[in-house]
Formats: structure tokens, sequence, C-alpha cells
């Protein structure tokens, strides 16, 4: 199939992409990296009025220091992130995660700000940013404001963004030194997961210092399992250790059950893959 006809918009600044965005309505589309976007386009199961193309906006582009964080641009590919030193060095979790993102076509094309604004509760970037604690930099008519990342997923596929707003960047608190895994299951090679579980961890002599966890596909938003943070931190870096706090992983979820799974199976992954995530995270 084909789509249904739609103006199409390339500005190359935010301001004129706002505009644009106000001037096409609420029926208009932002187009980032089109992995989502397109086959829907294509199968018609949407059909807006206007599509809004980032990909000429500059800005939108890159990676940077910024004082005690790093900041990513919306528009910045998978492919991109992954091999970036400075997320390497300051949000390691990022790279783990985005390794999984489907295949190289996909990483080359897909946008990290494209996956948070889209909001799927099965995407791979959503939780790695929620237990990384970022803060989301949207702009719209009214002018820019921030949102932490626990406030900016409301349900399947909606975010606090308002219609006329569009994602600027990505801040996020430098994790330096932090070890990091993030674990999937999926039962087709290079697809949704099934459950994810975003693991980064601060060890210091053999004892978690920190620890934060996030869980992928556990409910209509990513989760932070609070529970197997607050049960890791102060403990031995040790297998009995992980596999205790592991127990809570499933705590405040609501897994759903469908066609992949049912939600007795996601619970039991939540606790396994939150096993091996940290586990592997850590070195033991």
């Amino acid at each position: 199939m084909i789509p249904s006809s739609f103006d199409y918009v390339a500005p190359t600044s935010v301001d004129q992409a706002v505009a644009a965005l106000a001037e096409a309505g609420e029926d208009a589309k932002i187009l980032a990296g089109g992995q989502s976007l397109l086959p829907v386009l294509r199968l018609r199961l949407s059909s807006p009025s206007a599509l809004v193309d980032l990909g000429r906006i500059g800005e939108l582009r890159g990676v940077r220091e910024d004082g005690d964080s790093i900041v990513i641009g919306a528009m910045t590919t998978y492919y991109d992130v992954i091999r970036n030193p400075l997320v390497h060095e300051h949000a390691l979790l990022l790279v783990e995660a985005g390794r999984t993102v489907a295949d190289p076509q996909i990483r080359h094309r897909g946008t990290l700000g494209g996956a948070l604004a889209h909001a799927d509760p099965a995407g791979d970037l959503c939780a790695p940013a929620l237990a990384l604690d970022a803060t989301l930099t949207v702009a719209g008519t009214a002018g820019r404001r921030t949102i932490p990342v626990a406030d900016f997923f409301e349900g399947y596929y909606t975010t606090t963004m308002r219609p006329d707003e569009i994602l600027v960047d990505v801040r996020i608190p430098k994790h330096t030194g932090w070890e990091a895994r993030y674990e999937k299951f999926n039962t087709v090679a290079e697809a949704w997961s099934i459950v994810g579980v975003a693991a980064t961890i601060q060890v210091d002599g053999g004892t978690i210092r920190q620890a934060r966890v996030a869980l992928t596909n556990m409910g209509s938003v990513p989760v932070r399992a609070r529970g197997v943070e607050d049960a890791l931190v102060g403990k031995a870096a040790d297998p009995e250790s992980i596999r205790a706090a592991a127990e809570h992983a499933a705590e405040g979820t609501e897994p759903v059950t469908d066609g992949n799974a049912d939600a007795e199976y996601r619970t039991h992954l939540a606790r396994v893959l939150t096993r091996r995530a940290v586990a592997t995270a850590v070195g033991v």
C-alpha cells in the first residue's frame, strides 16, 4: 500500500519546525528517523494532514558535554549514540541498549528522540533513559521547557508533550565509571522486547554503592525497579545478593497478556533478566 496524500515541510531550524507544526494543526506528524512512522503511513493506519521533517535541522544532532551532564540532540541516530566516546564514558547504558535495537539499517536511521517521543512500551531506549534520570527539552509555541523523564511518559504511545511541541535534546547526568547492561528477551531476532531490563551500577571496593534499574514492556510506560535498587545498595556485588535483589523486579509493575506472552511469564522474565543484567554489569 502507499500513504494517503499529505503536505510536506522540511524546516532548517527548531523555530521553523515549531511554526510549521503549529500551522499544520493537530493532524500533523513529525518525521524523525521514520522507523516507526513510515510503516504506519504505508498501511494507512495514520493519515496526517502534513509531515514536518526534522532531518535538515543540524542543531538537533550530536553529543556534547555540559558540566555534570551530556546532552544528546534528539535527531542523533542510534548508530551515532552507540559509537560516541562521550556516551561510552558517561552513559554506557545507552550504548548497551542501542546495540540491541533492530538491525544496522534501523540503527543508522532511527533516532534517540524519535524513540522517546514515540513512547512504545516495548521500545528499548525508554527504560535506559529512565534509569539514567534523563531530562528532556521540548520546544513549542510557548517557548522551551524541560521535562524529567519520569514525568514524560503517560501511557501507550503517549507523552506529556503538547501537540505543538518537538523534542530538542536529551540531557543525561554523567554516570562516569558506572557499569551497565541491557538484557532483553524476544522470540525473533531483531524484534521488539517482550521484556527488557536496563541496569547501571556503581561499584566501589566490591560493594554496590548506587544502582539504577528500569524495565521495558512491564506496563504501559517504562518502570523503575525501586525494590531492586534498594535491595542492591550497600550489598556485596556477588551472585547471592543480586539473586535476592532480583526477586523484587516485578513489584509495582502491570504486565499485560498478549500474543507474545502472558503476564505471569513476563513477571518471571523480569526477575530472570534483572539478575542477568546486574550480574553481567558487575562482572559476576
